[in-house]
């Protein structure tokens, strides 16, 4: 099959924007700007993922209550699963869902599978398989953290943990993107495709690393410390006394900062290495983002500040106005 081929008889039309969104403040933009081949499977797959990291976030329901969800919303995800679908949404329904918008994607997950199994099948098969990756990151969260509180927090043991968990729910979607834009439109790397997926394996990880940082204080109070726990024992640190003693978790929340910058860096990369003014807008505005973010996260540490950070509307205006400007104007790679 040749590039592009699949995208005459992907059905776009099915991926409702209102949905989108309602789950999705800042990324919306980007879906909205990609190319009609690609627009339709990459919001599809983003309504998918965030249905499933709904049902593993979804902290009124009891942990095997979720596993159960979660084991069945993968198993309609799988080829010939038509079968599968009419099983997940009284599971779903039970799940006590207070996000509005997710609460909505929930209760219309049935049509959305039923329009996943009508792509074809080079496209469905990408799908699942970035799917597949991050429901098993997030099962694996799940069952590391399921019983975990404030007052008894567990930990990730060691960086590579960290690493592993930023490529299973977020990495593995640069290396999707890139192989779907692969398939779907022809010529759009500049550069040579191993090359485009390390960038955006790196990229991907950088945005969710920022999301770890910036939600530390949450996620601690959840009972859930992304922070290896070998790093913090070499600062004499428990991850329980980081909510009480943060200003001793400087330097290994400065590391992590500078990882993130690192990381998101390789977007500046990945964006030079692609064509198409709309699909490097819809990278470059994530870049943006999160670069604000983490500036954000430098001056206001987390851990010491009092409410979550997050970028206003705004600067998400200067920051798509700049995704545009570089998009039409910055020489691509050769």
């Amino acid at each position: 099959m040749k590039p592009g081929e699949c995208g005459a008889r992907a059905k776009t039309g099915d991926v409702p924007a209102p949905l989108l969104a309602a789950v999705s403040r800042s990324f919306y933009l980007s879906l909205k700007f990609l190319p009609p081949p690609v627009r339709g499977p990459l919001s599809l797959a983003y309504l998918l993922a965030r249905a499933s990291d709904t049902i593993a976030d979804a902290a009124l329901a009891p942990l095997a209550l979720r596993l159960e969800a979660l084991a069945a919303f993968e198993a309609a995800l799988a080829p010939g699963a038509h079968a599968s679908l009419e099983t997940v949404s009284p599971l779903l329904a039970g799940l006590g869902c207070t996000h509005p918008g997710e609460a909505r994607l929930l209760a219309r997950i049935h049509p959305i599978l039923r329009s996943y199994h009508d792509f074809p099948a080079p496209l469905r098969a990408e799908i699942h398989a970035v799917l597949s990756t991050i429901i098993s990151g997030q099962r694996g969260d799940l069952l590391r953290f399921g019983y975990a509180a404030e007052n008894a927090p567990q930990s990730l043991a060691s960086a590579a943990d960290t690493e592993s968990y930023t490529y299973a729910v977020a990495g593995c979607v640069g290396e999707f993107w890139t192989r779907l834009c692969a398939l779907q439109l022809p010529n759009f790397g500049c550069l040579p495709l191993e090359e485009l997926l390390h960038w955006g394996r790196r990229f991907g990880q950088g945005l969710q690393l920022v999301n770890i940082l910036r939600d530390l204080p949450a996620d601690l109070r959840a009972g859930r410390c992304y922070l290896p726990a070998d790093e913090l024992r070499a600062i004499g640190l428990q991850p329980a006394e980081l909510l009480l003693e943060p200003v001793r978790a400087r330097p290994v929340l400065a590391h992590w900062l500078d990882k993130a910058e690192d990381w998101l860096s390789a977007g500046e990369r990945y964006v030079q290495g692609i064509s198409g003014h709309r699909l490097r807008f819809s990278v470059s505005l994530p870049r943006r983002l999160g670069q604000e973010t983490l500036a954000l996260l430098r001056r206001h540490p987390p851990l010491e500040t009092p409410f979550r950070v997050r970028v206003h509307r705004g600067t998400v205006f200067q920051s798509a106005l700049g995704s545009l400007l570089e998009s039409a104007t910055r020489p691509a790679l050769d």
